[in-house]
């Protein structure tokens, strides 16, 4: 297991992803071995599967003082043709504030999303969306593009290649996904959005911290992406000196999931944990989890990032957005929504809907009122 624990306590994990609700003790269990006080769940749809966010509506209504909610949105009618119909976006974003969900996660951003759904988030599909999410003031965690070296086949780690993560001349660029962000929050500068994975700027540290004063309402969160931790570590006083001068505009997260075996579990945040707090030179742990890649990649710098900086890092921001308290789940309107994800994902793949994760769910938390 990870040697590394925080001095810091009380920290908010911002972005963590429930499987199956059989996992259930086992997140537990990676929580307390992190040594996180609470958790938000980023929550992607999957409407063929039922999946995503009935297991973090679990989450929350088993544990409510321990699990916020970030509700990914659900595109089934324009994905599948109508052939089946799901609410419109602002009536979702609408249905998820009053069921309980503390803000909305984003995967419309992601290049491998917009094979899926070819439609740029400028497009007067998310307008009405955009402008919902701007009045209620709804915190969103928007994961944009991918490591630039998705787009070369060359560089491209294999474990990006098993997962489909390499990108060529027929998908949208880099560029063309920031173009497009920058459209959005010119047309809607109060969004309230936290871009995941440093947003993918930290081989180009100054051009973050010109993104970050260009929008005074947005962040940025630590999740890694490997790459982040290597390529901040290049120059780590100037990374150091970016994250005390942004301090308020930083937030922790792990991305863990909770199929990892609890040693894996420990190494996401105990890597996070000693990059920021020490000044240690060190690598990947042996038993991080793939996706981390192997101690072979590169060294990792620590910052050594003074006790105020790291309490608003791990604590305070997150809770600036989402509040000290995870919002109270109406179970009932849970259960509503799950039955009608599993109705639709019946539709879809054929999988009788009490069969899917929504209807599991969705008995689940009728039997237990």
């Amino acid at each position: 297991m990870s040697e590394w624990s925080s001095r810091i306590t009380n920290i908010v994990d911002s972005h963590v992803h429930m499987g199956p609700i059989d996992q259930e003790e086992n997140m537990e269990a990676i929580r307390r071995a992190a040594g996180t006080d609470r958790i938000n769940l980023v929550s992607i749809q999957n409407p063929e599967q039922g999946s995503g966010l009935p297991q973090s509506l679990y989450m929350k209504a088993r544990h409510p003082q321990t699990y916020y909610v970030f509700a990914g949105l659900n595109h089934a009618t324009r994905r599948f043709d109508g052939k089946v119909t799901t609410r419109s976006l602002t009536e979702q974003v609408d249905l998820f504030a009053a069921m309980g969900c503390d803000g909305i996660k984003m995967i419309e951003g992601k290049p491998t999303a917009r094979q899926v759904m070819d439609i740029p988030v400028t497009d007067p599909y998310f307008a009405e969306y955009w402008a919902r999410v701007e009045e209620l003031q709804t915190p969103i965690t928007w994961h944009v593009n991918d490591p630039e070296e998705f787009w070369d086949p060359a560089t491209t780690p294999s474990w990006a290649l098993e997962r489909n993560w390499g990108y060529g001349p027929e998908d949208v660029t880099k560029e063309q996904m920031y173009a497009e962000v920058d459209e959005v929050l010119a047309r809607h500068p109060q969004l309230r959005i936290v871009f995941a994975h440093f947003y993918f700027l930290s081989a180009d540290v100054p051009r973050a911290k010109r993104f970050l004063d260009a929008h005074p309402t947005v962040s940025i969160d630590l999740t890694p992406g490997i790459e982040m931790l290597h390529n901040l570590s290049g120059n780590p006083e100037a990374s150091r000196q970016f994250f005390i001068d942004h301090a308020e505009r930083i937030i922790f997260g792990t991305d863990l999931f909770s199929s990892l075996t609890l040693d894996e579990g420990w190494a996401r945040p105990g890597i996070v944990y000693r990059w920021l707090e020490s000044d240690d030179t060190f690598r990947v742990p042996p038993e991080a989890d793939f996706l981390l890649g192997s101690p072979e990649d590169g060294e990792i710098r620590g910052l050594g990032l003074p006790d105020e900086v790291l309490e608003r890092i791990y604590r305070t921001n997150i809770e600036a957005l989402v509040g000290v308290t995870p919002k109270a789940l109406d179970v009932g309107r849970a259960v509503e929504k799950c039955q009608a994800l599993a109705a639709v994902a019946e539709i879809l793949s054929g999988t009788p809907a009490g069969e899917t994760e929504a209807g599991r769910v969705a008995q689940r938390l009728a039997d237990a009122v």
